[in-house]
């Protein structure tokens, strides 16, 4: 039974850093993509960030240079850290585990993070 708890969100200014955890049971990570998607209000759903089991990472062009994924192997954790936040990056966050052989999908249950001075 995979599971997902995100934390780490909460009001941060703009400029500065943020970083979200999400902690996955019952994940074997090189099974498994991970990612961060965001949505904000009146918006639709979108990626963020991934991660491969190979450790390979892409990020949309918005946050390229100033997001990174990463993972802590012996704690099932994968990271979002964020830097030079911007308003527009106000969103609720989820974590999201993909099976790439059984085509599966996860999802955490979401977390806001708001981006205002």
């Amino acid at each position: 039974q995979v599971q997902l708890v995100e934390s780490g969100g909460g009001l941060v200014q703009p400029g500065g850093p943020l970083r979200l955890s999400c902690a996955a049971s019952e994940i074997i990570f090189k099974l498994y993509i991970m990612g961060w998607y965001r949505q904000a209000p009146g918006k639709q759903r979108e990626l963020v960030a991934q991660i491969t089991s190979g450790g390979d990472t892409k990020y949309a062009d918005s946050v390229k240079g100033r997001f990174t994924i990463s993972r802590d192997l012996p704690k099932n954790t994968v990271y979002l850290q964020m830097t030079s936040l911007k308003p527009e990056d106000t969103a609720v966050y989820y974590c999201n585990a993909f099976h790439v052989l059984v085509s599966e999908n996860y999802w955490g249950q979401g977390i806001q993070v708001t981006v205002s001075s």
